[in-house]
């Protein structure tokens, strides 16, 4: 189906290209959000004819939406939930979540502005790319950690992921290298001492 398009809209394309879409998409996303017009002669002349004023409102939503990045790009959120040994948390950290820790902190964000492919499951740093417009995006720091401690060690730059079992695992393999130093070192005095 060939449509209009209202507004830019990322991999398709800008406000009046016509282009080439599945049927379902138009019908179920683009004509119900009023981001595309069927394209048809009449819809053609319909939007000539209102394209200073869809112009008008794209430009006063684009610095709106600027505005926002502007305070909130760069800006760290941090989210404490449960997770394992590995670092593997016992659920997840969605969009949802997100948008209720925006809000917390006093920034308005719609779900279907925070572009997370799929939901955290793991503690660690996170980058977050909030769609605020078509033309206009902003990143924040998603710090998922156990505990506000482990959230302010991690925003230091610590690497938490590593776990207790990790940690032990290296202090072995320290001491068996200190006990293979020191095997290594007995034989050679051994055979410095008969020759005497």
């Amino acid at each position: 189906m060939d449509v209009i398009l209202l507004e830019r809209i990322a991999r398709l394309g800008q406000m009046g290209d016509v282009v080439r879409v599945r049927d379902g998409y138009a019908r179920n996303y683009l004509f119900p959000q009023g981001k595309a017009l069927r394209a048809n002669e009449s819809n053609r002349k319909r939007f000539e004819s209102e394209r200073t004023h869809l112009e008008a409102r794209n430009l006063e939503r684009r610095q709106e939406a600027e505005a926002v990045a502007v305070k909130i790009e760069g800006h760290s959120f941090t989210v404490i939930r449960q997770a394992g040994e590995t670092g593997q948390l016992y659920g997840s950290v969605s969009a949802r979540d997100l948008v209720e820790m925006m809000e917390a902190d006093g920034f308005s964000v719609a779900r279907n502005q925070i572009d997370l492919n799929q939901p955290i499951k793991a503690i660690g740093l996170h980058p977050v790319k909030i769609v605020l417009h078509p033309e206009v995006e902003a990143t924040v720091t998603v710090n998922v950690a156990r505990s506000d401690d482990e959230a302010e060690r991690q925003g230091r730059g610590e690497d938490l992921t590593m776990g207790a079992g990790a940690e032990e695992a290296e202090a072995v393999a320290e001491s068996e290298a200190a006990a293979e130093e020191t095997a290594e070192e007995a034989p050679a005095e051994a055979d410095e001492a008969p020759g005497a």
